[in-house]
């Protein structure tokens, strides 16, 4: 039954690739701060934009030197407006024009300015109260600005909000904005509904989870397969959360249906993890930030909607390029680039193009996933069962008698098990996880004629014979990544959770 349903599923996709359909608008991006100590040139960042097929950025300034350089690029900008201008924007329309005439219009149309962000959660961290008040007028004197340079149609308005609007993000469906703002929201909403504008949304799990203090399951927050006593479930409408990220989003949609308003788009304008924290900060690490960044680029690929909006995509904007190390605040705080200023990734991500490689073989070479040395024995156990099963790996390797075989080397067995699911999968959003005793390195685990997939040269199954699993020729995890191949081409958004929550089921471990 299951392989006839995954066939009936990817017949589908092939269908709809092959009549020419664009199922979404949805896309992903990233933020460029500028709070490090060695931030590259602006011609540098471009490069590296360039090089990784990132098309829409967004930039917290108007920086007359990205502009210049994202010039007959082909990239879509967000430019800010930072939060000391609002005041004097919001009081002035002439000061609004002059805005206007000095960072939008002399660089259009060469540069591909698409919106304009007003402040950056200005009602819950700005320190005046002044400027708050006056937001919706800054934005109201902005877009009259851009109307007199003819410039309304190619840039709109909106301002990023953080989830500290909505006290309470779960359940969804009784999410409001914090009532201390409703006259300021109800402004914004009308402006945004008038110009067309999308709802722009800063929702970050991590902070959701952590602030949370157990609330929520860590695989809740990085997008993993839930047990079935950690489902989240809205008792309202009955939905189903898979992730919280999907929960943020509806509760500002929520929120937004709260003051009378709907049909309006919500944009993720900050999404991320961090790759480092403090001594408290556990769970800002590598490993997560890979888990969490994988998926998160990968559902803004498939266009996929919410539970209570399954036909609205969500283009989402990763937060971000280089980490700022200039910031105050907790380790965490600093750590949330990507890439290094020389344009070399911290970890590996896809921002949209499939790889070309091999057979099974993501190309991420240098990158292994290996199992955790400090994990349970039993947790080992059942992640080698899992990643040989329903993950579909190619255990051949580690049978009896077989080059990478270690007696009584539960580690080592796990290990090249791991590896082999995750070359196969990554760049459909598999990751290096398995009930957290695994973790990503960029030592060699291979070892004589025991070759990982991951070195140079290799590919995901190439030092085996034969080439077969211990599961079934072509189980739900192989489907799901062929699946999740032909979705990234055509992005599709109403099969994604048919394929998640068949995954989910058979993943749960």
């Amino acid at each position: 039954m299951l392989l006839a349903e995954w066939k009936s599923d990817i017949l589908l996709i092939l269908l709809l690739c092959s009549s020419g359909s664009d199922l979404a608008g949805s896309y992903v991006g990233i933020n460029i701060g500028t709070q490090t100590s060695n931030l590259p040139p602006a011609a540098d960042i471009v490069s590296i934009l360039r090089t990784q097929q990132i098309k829409h950025v967004r930039l917290f300034d108007a920086d007359h030197r990205m502009l210049h350089a994202l010039a007959n690029t082909g990239i879509e900008v967000v430019v800010g407006v930072p939060n000391d201008q609002v005041l004097q924007i919001g009081n002035s329309q002439s000061q609004a024009a002059d805005w206007i005439n000095k960072n939008v219009a002399p660089f259009v149309p060469a540069t591909r300015i698409a919106y304009i962000a007003v402040g950056d959660e200005i009602l819950t961290t700005f320190s005046n109260a002044n400027a708050t008040q006056v937001l919706v007028p800054a934005m109201q004197f902005l877009h009259s600005a851009l109307l007199a340079a003819n410039l309304n149609f190619q840039v709109k308005i909106s301002s990023p909000q953080s989830m500290d609007m909505i006290p309470k993000h779960f359940p969804p469906s009784t999410a409001t904005f914090n009532s201390s703002w409703n006259s300021v929201m109800e402004q914004l909403l009308r402006f945004l509904k008038t110009t067309g504008a999308s709802f722009m949304l800063n929702a970050q799990p991590y902070y959701g989870y952590t602030e949370g203090e157990g609330v929520f399951p860590l695989e809740y927050a990085l997008f993993q397969p839930l047990k079935q006593s950690s489902q989240m479930v809205d008792p309202d409408t009955d939905l189903h959360y898979l992730n919280m990220f999907d929960a943020m989003v509806d509760a500002a949609y929520y929120s937004m249906q709260s003051l009378n308003f709907s049909g309006i788009s919500v944009m993720v304008t900050s999404s991320g993890w961090p790759s480092l924290g403090g001594a408290t900060e556990p769970d800002a690490n590598m490993d997560n930030a890979l888990a969490y960044n994988s998926m998160l680029i990968g559902r803004a690929l498939n266009g996929s909607g919410t539970p209570s909006r399954s036909n609205s995509s969500v283009s989402i904007y990763l937060h971000e390029l280089f980490s700022e190390d200039l910031l105050p605040g907790p380790v965490s705080a600093k750590n949330w680039g990507v890439f290094a200023s020389n344009g070399t990734a911290l970890y590996p991500l896809n921002f949209g193009h499939l790889v070309k490689s091999s057979s099974n073989s993501t190309g991420l070479v240098g990158i292994f996933c290996v199992a955790n040395s400090r994990a349970n024995s039993d947790d080992l156990k059942k992640g080698l069962d899992w990643a040989c099963g329903p993950g579909s790996a190619n255990c051949t390797a580690i049978q009896p008698g077989q080059p990478c075989y270690q007696a009584n080397n539960l580690e080592a067995l796990a290990s090249y098990a791991y590896n082999d699911y995750y070359h196969r999968t990554q760049a459909n959003g598999g990751t290096c996880i398995f009930g957290n005793t695994a973790m990503v390195t960029t030592t060699d685990p291979s070892h004589g004629s025991c070759i990982f997939a991951g070195r140079s040269g290799s590919s995901s199954s190439s030092n085996t014979s034969g080439g077969s699993t211990t599961s079934s020729a072509f189980g739900p995890g192989d489907a799901l990544s062929q699946a999740s191949k032909l979705q990234l081409v055509c992005l599709n958004k109403n099969l994604l959770y048919q394929h998640q929550a068949r995954r989910n089921k058979q993943m749960a471990i």
